[in-house]
């Protein structure tokens, strides 16, 4: 845990949020033991703007993962994952532990079962999960 939250603590110096201001990183940890790393980047367009947890999960889906263990979230003030984040870490992992930590070093830890209770999925069209 201490490790996966270091990472996402780093990866949020890379932010790019030059209109919120809110830097966020993430990091997730796969089933395999490798961390995939993650910052937010918004664009004047705002629903173009890319949240640090989706950044993490698609750059570990781009080098082939698909399981993840763990996912680390650091922001400022501790904010929660929002609801596109959590749909689309509840189509990898719908019970991965997440932590989301402040700048202050307080941590939360939470699932995202918890996060997004009675959630649609996969398996609600028919496809097997975790492939």
């Amino acid at each position: 845990m201490t490790r996966l939250i270091a990472a996402a603590q780093k990866a949020r110096e890379q932010a790019y949020a030059p209109y919120s201001q809110y830097r966020v990183g993430a990091a997730v940890l796969t089933e395999e033991g490798e961390v995939y790393l993650g910052c937010n980047v918004e664009n004047a367009v705002y629903p173009a703007t890319c949240c640090a947890e989706r950044v993490a999960i698609f750059k570990a889906v781009s080098e082939g993962r698909r399981r993840f263990r763990a996912l680390a979230v650091a922001t400022s003030n501790g904010g929660s994952p929002c609801g596109i984040c959590r749909q689309v870490m509840r189509e990898f992992a719908p019970e991965m532990v997440v932590y989301i930590a402040n700048a202050n070093g307080e941590v939360r830890r939470t699932t995202v079962a918890e996060l997004l209770p009675d959630s649609f999925g996969p398996e609600d069209l028919g496809f097997v999960t975790g492939k």
